[in-house]
């Protein structure tokens, strides 16, 4: 499934998936497979993802 909402916290803050994935220590590919839906990142990788985007792992990860 997408995560659309990992998507538009990136955009809101302005950062392509090259900055979010420098920023959290994997490749932009890794960034584009989650936000495809095509990769299960693992808790500490969902972890450093919301703490450089500023968003709770409710907010980002769990489905609502």
């Amino acid at each position: 499934m997408k995560n659309l909402r990992l998507k538009a916290a990136r955009a809101a803050r302005d950062l392509s998936q090259q900055v979010l994935a420098d920023m959290v220590g994997v490749s932009r590919q890794t960034i584009n497979a989650i936000e495809k839906g095509d990769y299960n990142p693992t808790i500490n990788l969902c972890i450093a993802i919301c703490r450089a985007l500023g968003k709770t792992l409710d907010e980002l990860f769990w489905k609502q």
